[in-house]
């Protein structure tokens, strides 16, 4: 990994726009958004402001895993919904600390820890392929502690698969994309999270948004993307991007965290009417200092 010369924290700017067109009217809708990062140990949240037309009142709470949610209702006919999120959030990079964490210790501690074994339940989005189950369980068999293990699987799965848009779905599974060998973020980390479940290692979902460029300008706006990475548990919750094959940097900006992606979409919701919608997402991500 190369390391940058200018240690000085990154400042993103992030705007965020997403919703429905309709070809009539529907009589109302019912939504939550997360699309909204935190402060953590890691990054801190400068300014934030949620955006919606038509105008809604908005009920903003924590989830369950922590994530921001933002819940409204459009109440009054509209043909068109737009949800537009704005943050400007200062992060640092997290670079892998590897705990002593022994197997049976993870074992024990899983036992006792609802927060972590909930982690370890595959979900129908995790449940793993074969062929990844062998994987995982050949390579965590050459290391002698989980954290490590949980490294290597996560970079031996990246290395496995090609990011390749349109190949896959938003409902597609882990066993699905493996098959395939292609897929997005979203089809990466679901593997990725299957396979560390597989040995008994805890492992959770995590939406946010990446910063495309490695090396970004200053005052460069650029066309972005929400984004998924992984985190897993021995010892202590460490972050890994297997689609790109790096460590959680300062180009990363967290959102919520999840058992999988249905725990964390920016936008769900349904609506009264006859007439089906057509999402458009639009991201924006801009270096300020």
């Amino acid at each position: 990994m190369t390391l940058r010369q200018d240690l000085r924290p990154y400042r993103l700017r992030i705007e965020h726009t997403t919703g429905y067109s309709y070809p009539g009217d529907v009589s109302a809708s019912y939504n939550e958004a997360r699309m909204l990062p935190s402060s953590t140990d890691s990054q801190f949240v400068l300014s934030s402001q949620l955006d919606i037309e038509p105008s809604a009142s908005v009920n903003q709470y924590y989830d369950y895993f922590g994530t921001r949610v933002a819940a409204f209702d459009v109440l009054s006919s509209h043909s068109e919904l737009s949800i537009t999120s704005r943050s400007l959030v200062e992060v640092r990079p997290q670079p892998i600390e590897h705990a002593d964490t022994t197997w049976e210790e993870l074992r024990r501690e899983a036992q006792r820890n609802v927060t972590v074994s909930e982690h370890l339940t595959q979900t129908p989005r995790t449940k793993p392929h074969d062929g990844v189950v062998d994987l995982a369980r050949s390579v965590a068999a050459r290391h002698e502690h989980p954290g490590h293990a949980a490294h290597a699987i996560a970079e031996a799965i990246g290395g496995e698969m090609e990011y390749m848009f349109g190949i896959t779905g938003v409902h597609s599974t882990a066993a699905e994309a493996w098959t395939q060998r292609k897929g997005v973020c979203q089809d990466i980390a679901h593997i990725t999270i299957g396979a560390l479940r597989a040995v008994g290692i805890p492992a959770r979902y995590v939406s946010g948004y990446l910063h495309p460029h490695p090396q970004p300008l200053i005052g460069d706006s650029v066309t972005g993307e929400s984004h998924a990475w992984v985190e897993w548990f021995a010892g202590d919750w460490q972050g890994f991007d297997p689609t790109n094959n790096i460590e959680i940097g300062d180009r990363h900006v967290l959102v919520g965290h999840g058992r999988d992606y249905n725990d964390v979409p920016p936008l769900r919701g349904v609506y009264a009417g006859p007439h089906k919608g057509e999402l458009h997402v639009q991201v924006t991500i801009t270096r300020e200092a």
